[in-house]
């Protein structure tokens, strides 16, 4: 039976019952987690597990997927990827994306507005300094950290307040993670919900108010931050670490 249009809703998103496929290959096995608003809730997990799947379902970026995706309250499991991203979510994938014929402030112009609040251009070069002394650089010319910088950047401005990161810290050097992680937790001081994927457990641990465990395409525990140093024996049987 379908549930009231009205039903009050606890979570800002929420899966049930996740199912994806990449033709042939069934890789989402039933995910069920939650993220509130106002939270940093990360995807914990070894290669394989899938966590990107997880974030490109949301997304209606997979070839197929079956289950429950919703937002605000709303179902948006049948909807397209540009209709998702007009409801305020947005996505930083691994790969970065950044176009190399543009340089970075061109990068920053160029996703359109999703909704009103995004952050302007100084507020991103207030939080990425290396941005603004880098701005007629072409984007390939960066390094990798301020490539990161600029993938995250380019979101901000989209006015989109729930935020999917995948693996921002991965080949990172140390001081340009610490930047990722304050910069995480400014945002999320200023309202902005972040679902993060991470390798990084330690980093993740730093950032984050609960963490997800997927192991072969379904979430196997969940563990709050306060819980973690009397869970990381698990932890560590999970990720192998």
């Amino acid at each position: 039976m379908a549930e009231p249009a009205n039903q009050p809703y606890t979570s800002l998103l929420a899966t049930k019952g996740l199912n994806a496929w990449y033709g042939e290959s069934h890789i989402l096995h039933g995910v069920d987690f939650e993220v509130r608003g106002g939270e940093v809730v990360t995807l914990l997990g070894r290669n394989g597990a899938g966590k990107t799947t997880t974030l490109k379902s949301i997304m209606g970026m997979v070839e197929r997927r079956q289950g429950s995706v919703r937002f605000k309250g709303s179902e948006i499991t049948e909807l397209t990827s540009n209709r998702i991203a007009g409801l305020g979510i947005a996505i930083c994938p691994e790969e970065r994306g950044i176009f190399a014929s543009l340089n970075v402030e061109e990068n920053l112009l160029l996703p359109p507005e999703v909704a009103p609040g995004g952050l302007s251009l100084d507020r991103i070069y207030e939080l990425f300094p290396n941005l603004k002394e880098r701005l007629k650089s072409q984007g390939t010319k960066l390094s990798g950290g301020e490539q990161q910088m600029l993938a995250i950047g380019r979101i901000l401005r989209t006015g989109a307040k729930m935020l999917l990161l995948d693996e921002p810290t991965e080949g990172l050097a140390p001081v340009i993670v610490q930047q990722i992680g304050r910069t995480i937790a400014r945002l999320k001081s200023e309202g902005f919900t972040i679902l993060l994927v991470e390798q990084n457990f330690r980093f993740a641990s730093t950032v984050a108010d609960r963490h997800y465990v997927m192991e072969s395409g379904r979430v196997v525990d969940m563990i709050s931050n306060a819980q973690l140093d009397a869970n990381m024996h698990k932890l560590h049987e999970y990720l192998g670490v």
